[in-house]
Parts: C-alpha cells; sequence; structure tokens
C-alpha cells in the first residue's frame, strides 16, 4: 500500500492567488532608517566628506529650526498651492482628452499626432516661453505645472482606454446597455488601474515642475528655498529643501495608492 493511501487524504494548498504583493510593514522604513544611520556613522568617522554630505543630524536640527520659525508653513503652503491648482488643471484637462482620444475616432485621429508632438518636449525649457505668455507671478507657475501634467496623463488615459477587454464592451452590447451605461460601468472601471499609475507619473513630473517654477522669480516656495541654500552652499538648509520634496512626493504616492483601494475594490 502506498504512503498515500496509508495516510489518508492530503490538503493541496492553494495555489491561485496571482501575483498579488502582500504588505510588508516597516521594511520601507528600515531601509531609510539604515541609510541615514549609515550616512551618519560615514560623516562622523570621516568616511564620507562634510563638503559632500552632511549630518542628517545637523538636517535634522536645520528642519526643526524651520518648522520652529513659521518659514516651513510659508514655503510648504505656497508650493502645495501650486501644485494643487496646476496639478488639477492638468490632469483634469488630461482625463477628458484622454478619455476622448479613446472614445472617438474623429478625436483620436485629429489629436493623437498633437499629443506625440508635444509629448517629448522638455517642458523645463517651456518656463521663459511661459514667463513671457503670462508674466511672472503665479499663473505661468500653474500654466507650467498644469501643461506637464497634461500631456502624459492624456497618453496614459487613452492607452488604458484602449487597453480595457473588447469582449466585455460587447457584451455589455449584447445585453442592450446604452453607449453612456458601456462607458461608465465597463470602459471607466477597466481604464482606472492604467489611469491611476499614469497620474503616479505625471505628480511626480508636476513636483519636478513645481521647484523648477519657483527657482525662477518666487520668493517663497521649496524651490526658491532651495535655490537660496544652493546659492549660499548651505548644505543643511539644501538637504532639508530635498527631504521635504520627497516627503512630498512618498505623501503623494500615498494618496495615489488609498484612491486606488477605494476605487479599484472590484479587483481580487
Amino acid at each position: 500500500m502506498s504512503d498515500a493511501a496509508r495516510n489518508g487524504p492530503r490538503e493541496v494548498r492553494f495555489r491561485g492567488g496571482g501575483f498579488a504583493p502582500k504588505a510588508r510593514r516597516g521594511v520601507g522604513a528600515a531601509v531609510f532608517v539604515v541609510l541615514i544611520l549609515l550616512v551618519e556613522w560615514g560623516t562622523r568617522a570621516g568616511v564620507i566628506s562634510a563638503l559632500t554630505l552632511p549630518r542628517p543630524s545637523d538636517v535634522l536640527a536645520t528642519f526643526v529650526e524651520l518648522w520652529q520659525s513659521g518659514l516651513l508653513f510659508t514655503h510648504l503652503g505656497l508650493s502645495l498651492s501650486r501644485l494643487a491648482v496646476g496639478a488639477a488643471l492638468g490632469a483634469g484637462t488630461g482625463i477628458a482628452v484622454g478619455f476622448a482620444i479613446g472614445l472617438f475616432s474623429y478625436v483620436r485621429a485629429g489629436l493623437v499626432p498633437l499629443v506625440a508632438a508635444l509629448f517629448p518636449i522638455p517642458k523645463i525649457a517651456l518656463l521663459p516661453l511661459f514667463v513671457i505668455w503670462f508674466g511672472i507671478d503665479e499663473v505661468s507657475k500653474y500654466a507650467l505645472i498644469a501643461f506637464g501634467t497634461f500631456t502624459p496623463t492624456v497618453v496614459a488615459t487613452y492607452g488604458a482606454v484602449d487597453n480595457v477587454d473588447r469582449s466585455l464592451i460587447r457584451m455589455g452590447q449584447s445585453f442592450g446597455l446604452s453607449w453612456l451605461s458601456i462607458t461608465r460601468k465597463i470602459v471607466l472601471p477597466g481604464a482606472m488601474p492604467g489611469i491611476l499609475s499614469g497620474l503616479r507619473i505625471s505628480l511626480a513630473i508636476a513636483i519636478i515642475l513645481l521647484v523648477a517654477a519657483e527657482m525662477l522669480g518666487a520668493q517663497y516656495g521649496i524651490g526658491a528655498y532651495i535655490l537660496e541654500a544652493g546659492s549660499l552652499y548651505d548644505l543643511e538648509r539644501l538637504f532639508a529643501g530635498v527631504v521635504i520634496l520627497s516627503l512630498l512626493g512618498v505623501l503623494t504616492s500615498a494618496a495615489i495608492s488609498w484612491l486606488e483601494r477605494r476605487l479599484l475594490r472590484w479587483r481580487v
């Protein structure tokens, strides 16, 4: 008698979970802590020159001083308002245009060549042109951030619409659903993962353009703060500004992840 017959039925482990990543809490924070401790040790031991990297403890002291003086909220408040307005205009318009390209053949034929021509243009290079058009005040900053987020959002959106399973659309048509119902119940949910992935890239580009716009003609803002620190070769203040930008990027990524959890509950 075989071992399987003597031992009875054996439980088979479920292997159909797909490639769903599991959350490993604390791993990312541990990587940051280890890197910071290594840099702190290297700067104190003399392995890393103080002219190359400041001590993380000195950067933290500068950050605390910036917090206590109230300048942190002044710089960060203006930067967040510029980022919110510019990114909302660019991403909102980009999603609308991307859906139009994905759904209407005449719009696709007319706008895809235009988007393809605008997409590879370095948006930072257009900053002087936006200053000439809109002046050196807030409007030029909004326009640059909006334009920078518009083209990648358009490309991501109509690509996501194109990748919606056509069999689901044909099934909806066979059940007599209207065009609007198919768009709202099939196309929009199916394209949402691609749209949110595109928003991650668009918001990262928006932060880069925010810094570039604030370095030209802005008295307050994270970009202006970094430019001033760099001109004075104040590495502690410079890295404090870079840390703020990194935290801003982490927060925007966390916001997109929250949206994914709320809007993509139907995914297994």
